[in-house]
């Protein structure tokens, strides 16, 4: 049996690594006695696979995470125990079976949807930004590839922007950034854009096939402690 769990990543845990939050999973677990499946061979590990990796230092309310299990285990069940022991910002707000055959995360997610305070901008600045990046041919970036650097185009993964008003001291930018052939970070959308960003929050994570598009998993209502429903 597999699990998809939603869950978030909210406060000062944004700055833990991907690596950090693998091991706050695999410690809630074992003490919720969460009956995880392990690999064979010489170093079991458990049978857990993440969505895409949140940039350190970024919010999120829509974190992806696959558990293979021995015994079957209700998602709510799971959800309410392992919610108990996580640290503060990680809460698990939905959970669901994943049926066979399903993608992994990595495989399906196909774009993601970000919430960005640009700090010291006013809107109509940052309305002009937007306008300039979206009306460019290209977005050149530079990233560091194998120890070398290299000039990604990030245009085309670049598939929405716009200024949702303003925000705290600046406004608030939306954007939907694709995930293939390489996520965009938040740190380089602010490259491309040619202003300071400040928090980021990933929002969702999309599926789109066939003209359709849908969340791995949606999460539950305002104060709802988990959603039980199918994942595919």
């Amino acid at each position: 049996m597999k699990l998809r769990a939603r869950f978030t990543k909210i406060g000062k845990v944004r700055w833990t690594s991907h690596r950090d939050v693998a091991r706050m999973w695999e410690r809630a677990l074992r003490r919720s006695r969460v009956p995880v499946s392990y690999t064979a061979g010489f170093t079991p590990r458990p049978q857990l696979s993440f969505g895409l990796a949140l940039p350190t230092g970024c919010e999120s309310v829509a974190e992806y995470l696959d558990i293979v299990l021995d015994e079957p285990v209700e998602p709510a069940e799971l959800a309410r125990g392992v919610g108990s022991v996580l640290p503060e910002g990680v809460d698990v707000v939905g959970a669901g079976v994943v049926e066979p055959g399903t993608n992994s995360l990595q495989e399906d997610v196909s774009s993601c949807t970000w919430e960005i305070h640009v700090p010291g901008v006013v809107p109509a600045h940052l309305d002009v930004a937007i306008g300039r990046a979206l009306e460019a041919d290209s977005l050149p970036v530079r990233r560091e590839r194998k120890g070398r650097d290299v000039v990604d185009d990030l245009r085309p993964s670049v598939l929405a922007l716009s200024c949702a008003g303003a925000d705290a001291d600046g406004a608030l930018l939306l954007a939907e950034l694709g995930t293939r052939p390489r996520g965009v970070r938040p740190t380089e959308l602010a490259q491309a854009l040619g202003v300071e960003l400040g928090l980021s929050r990933r929002t969702c994570q999309w599926i789109e096939r066939d003209g359709s598009r849908w969340e791995p998993l949606t999460a539950g209502p305002a104060g709802a402690a988990v959603v039980w429903e199918r994942a595919s």
